[in-house]
């Protein structure tokens, strides 16, 4: 059995739908927001890269290394910003960070 885009396009979705689910059902972690948009970017570069083999394009892999690194960087920023509001309030309960309102 070999793999076709299908397949990759379907796990793509899969992992896209899970993290929908993440962002919708767990509001109050925010780490696991944090981790939902990873699952999000991740799930999308798969599908660029799926396309890229397919069509034989070099395109989207190199589009893959653009997204990962605004993703790194996009982590690095929020883990910061989530060690400092624990060190401040002692909890990373979304609901108990209202001083971010603009």
């Amino acid at each position: 059995m070999t793999l076709t885009l299908g397949h990759y396009l379907t796990l793509g979705a899969a992992l896209f739908a899970i993290a929908v689910v993440g962002i919708f059902l767990n509001r109050k972690n925010l780490i696991v927001l944090l981790m939902a948009i990873e699952l999000m970017l991740l799930a999308v570069n798969l599908n660029f890269v799926a396309f890229s083999h397919y069509l034989g394009d070099m395109h989207g892999q190199v589009f893959v290394f653009f997204i990962l690194t605004v993703a790194a960087a996009e982590s690095a920023i929020g883990l910061a910003i989530l060690v400092l509001l624990f060190r401040n309030k002692s909890s990373i309960n979304v609901d108990e960070l209202n001083e971010l309102k603009g």
